[in-house]
């Protein structure tokens, strides 16, 4: 199964999609990301099905 978001790519939890994350890790079928302007804050563990691509971002939407 090949991983859809890339070390680096800008993401949305899709229950908060406001709030522009960044893809730090892919490990173990799970995304490690951290606030897009905070990378101090304490990271953010998703499933690939809990994240959609951010707005404002150049990674194009599949919906």
């Amino acid at each position: 199964m090949a991983k859809r978001f890339e070390i680096g790519d800008v993401v949305c939890a899709k229950v908060s999609p406001s709030i522009a994350l960044v893809v730090r890790l892919y490990a173990h079928r799970i995304y490690y990301c951290t606030l897009q302007n905070q990378p101090n804050a304490n990271e953010q563990v998703y499933f690939e099905r809990e994240l959609k691509p951010y707005e404002g971002s150049t990674i194009a939407s599949d919906n």
